[in-house]
């Protein structure tokens, strides 16, 4: 696979380095010669230096025969004009864009092709998608949902208040009486796929599959209790605080065993606003009359009590400071907000933030590049989210009829390394794999693998026709 990316920022220089590492043929521009030159010796790629709106930088980077153009640089304009050339003057391959300012409700790009440009992706907006998914999930912790399984993925960060530690992972599922697969445990600077014997230990974060009624089941052990989260504070006013907004007010409280209440009506969410600005106060009012606006800077000592913000049921923090909303959301919850929520730049801050014990934390970073993956991945293996600084991914693939699984159990067959199946879905069916599961071609699987097994996951999994055919892995 041919890969050009134009922008050596954290976004592409990081793509970069995950997309050499899977073995894809990379090729960066970058501008500025000396940030350029740092990446040249620091990235296993071909990196040069110019313009990506520049026609014969374009070429000079092989962009006629890429299988995917990928624009980051920091400018909207120089994105979409970078992918407008690549269409006019290649026609071949997929382009992708990140652009922030653009208005999705009126002009309607999102999901079909626009200047060029076969996928837009909006950090605001991708941010926005994963806030909103653990808000309805209780925002207790991060929620990785999958398109082919009913399973999900949590992060659970292993506290003081952590009912099981120091006990081995098959003591830690009895008592919980749980049906829960820990995938991967990140401990300090390392990972590792734990086995029953594993031992868990304070700091630990554990990547855990299952369904959620499972996580209903262990949350109230770990000090959590699922409720229906009414009322919510948003710090910021900026885009990601108002798509926030947009996805929760008036959305009512869901009923439960598929059955209505009969002494109470459903509840809806109440949106409350802290925004310091006092000419963005004005626009958010227009726009979000059902919601309670607040001119105030969330720093200035007695705010929480003079606004009552101390009982409310969760606190979003999403201005663009990434150390104020971790600050904001610590002093919330110090004053009794149930459950705090903050948006962060990069995986480093989700990391501390988790041991701040703040319930949920987002990163920008993380949700565009997983955004991006996810629409470039070839053939039955896609990508769905990559975990511990990108070191990890979790991934969706569907069997071929050649696949070199086909026919052995899971005990047979030699995985790549640090890789597992933690879900098959079979005529519609949906079960964690045992050892003695036998793959079939059709199943629908949810691997986690470190980055380096992808390609090698890949052929087993589909295997190109033209290859001979390949003898037993077992």
């Amino acid at each position: 696979m041919n890969v050009v990316i134009a922008g050596g920022g954290i976004v592409g220089s990081h793509l970069a380095t995950e997309l050499s590492d899977e073995g894809a043929d990379v090729t960066l521009i970058e501008r500025d010669p000396e940030r350029a030159r740092v990446l040249s010796n620091r990235l296993d790629c071909l990196v040069i230096t110019g313009m990506a709106n520049n026609l014969e930088t374009l070429r000079s980077a092989g962009a006629d025969e890429a299988d995917h153009f990928i624009a980051v640089t920091a400018s909207d304009e120089v994105n979409m004009i970078s992918c407008g050339m690549v269409a006019s003057e290649f026609a071949a391959g997929v382009r992708i864009a990140r652009i922030r300012n653009i208005d999705y409700s009126a002009a309607r790009v999102s999901g079909k092709q626009f200047l060029g440009i076969d996928y837009v992706v909006d950090p605001e907006v991708e941010a926005t998608r994963q806030i909103l998914t653990s808000v309805k999930h209780g925002a207790m912790s991060d929620v990785l949902l999958f398109e082919t399984s009913d399973l999900q993925m949590r992060s659970i960060p292993v506290t003081e208040r952590f009912a099981f530690v120091d006990l081995a992972l098959h003591e830690v599922m009895s008592r919980a009486d749980v049906s829960l697969i820990v995938a991967v445990i990140v401990r300090g600077q390392k990972y590792f796929i734990p086995d029953g014997d594993t031992v868990i230990r304070e700091g630990d974060m554990l990547y855990m599959v299952g369904r959620e009624e499972d996580f209903t089941k262990l949350f109230p052990k770990l000090g959590k209790q699922y409720t229906w989260l009414e009322d919510i504070i948003i710090v910021g006013g900026g885009k990601v605080g108002q798509l926030t907004a947009e996805g929760l007010i008036g959305e009512r409280e869901p009923t439960r065993g598929g059955r209505r209440r009969k002494k109470r009506p459903r509840k809806r969410r109440r949106v409350q606003f802290v925004e310091r600005n006092y000419e963005r106060c004005k626009e958010l009012s227009a726009r979000f009359p059902n919601a309670l606006v607040t001119n105030a800077d969330v720093t200035d000592e007695g705010i929480f009590h003079e606004e009552r913000l101390g009982g409310a049921d969760l606190l979003i923090a999403t201005t663009e400071n990434q150390e104020l909303n971790m600050v904001t959301a610590l002093y919330g919850r110090s004053l009794g907000v149930s459950r705090s929520m903050v948006l962060v730049k990069s995986a480093a801050y989700a990391n501390i933030a988790a041991q701040l014990k703040i319930d949920v934390s987002v990163s920008v970073k993380n949700a565009v590049i997983d955004s991006i993956l996810s629409r470039i991945r070839s053939g039955r293996l896609r990508s769905v989210r990559s975990i511990f600084d990108g070191r990890v991914q979790v991934v969706e693939v569907t069997l071929g009829e050649r696949s070199r699984l086909i026919g052995h159990t899971l005990t047979q067959l030699r995985l790549p390394e640090d890789t597992l199946f933690v879900s098959v879905k079979r005529d519609g069916e949906v079960a964690v794999p045992s050892g003695a599961y036998v793959p079939a071609a059709g199943d629908q699987l949810v691997a986690v693998c470190r980055k380096g097994s992808l390609e090698k996951l890949e052929e087993l999994c589909d295997p190109p026709s033209t290859q001979e055919e390949p003898g037993v892995v077992v």
